[in-house]
């Protein structure tokens, strides 16, 4: 058998540094450890965003909803509770999720959408998109991955479009929508169901 040269000897007789636990992190977080907080958000820093970019379509809108809801985490460090794999993952969608619906409310609140906010162009477009599909497709579902879906669902109250771009987009079901906004199930149902035949109505304008 060949002998091991010196830098393989070396190199297996090195621990190997485990990798901690986000439910290990959160504990030395608390204690005032920012690297360990800094790791938390270097390791789901792409969730957030990803979520973030369901809602918003401008980087800078984005990059407020990653600070406000990072903030929000370590604020609320001494509320999570852990526990069981990818908890930490979850309360923190939970929390970008809220961040998302509270920027929702504040734009609308500032502006009411309106049809008139698409452009001649754009209009034109969206009737072109959607000329072929029948009345008895899913007109919401593919209007949802359109380029313009950000401005249709802007016409939607803040919680139809929450409920409605996490049922189309993020494809989850009824129980992971109501674990993640907090609101009852039936609360989720009722939801999907106003925000489909909200923009249904937007959408007949154009098919």
């Amino acid at each position: 058998m060949a002998e091991k040269s010196e830098s393989e000897v070396v190199r297996t007789s090195q621990p190997q540094v485990r990798e901690r636990t986000d439910d290990e992190l959160v504990a030395a977080a608390r204690t005032g450890d920012e690297a360990a907080f800094t790791q938390l958000f270097k390791r789901h820093n792409s969730l957030v965003s990803r979520l973030g970019y369901r809602f918003f379509s401008r980087r800078e809108q984005v990059e407020e909803i990653i600070q406000e809801a990072f903030v929000k985490a370590y604020l609320a460090l001494d509320n999570y509770q852990g526990g069981h794999e990818k908890s930490f993952v979850s309360w923190l969608a939970r929390i970008t999720v809220h961040a998302c619906y509270d920027e929702l409310r504040r734009i609308k609140k500032r502006s009411e959408s309106r049809l008139g906010d698409l452009s001649q162009e754009e209009e034109e477009f969206l009737t072109e998109r959607l000329r072929d599909v029948s009345a008895g497709s899913n007109v919401e579902g593919a209007a949802i991955s359109r380029d313009l879906a950000g401005k249709l669902l802007s016409r939607l109250k803040p919680e139809d479009r929450v409920v409605l771009t996490l049922l189309k987009q993020e494809e989850l079901s009824i129980a992971e929508i109501a674990e993640l906004t907090g609101w009852t199930s039936a609360k989720v149902k009722m939801r999907s169901h106003r925000a489909q035949q909200g923009l249904r109505r937007v959408l007949r304008k154009f098919v």
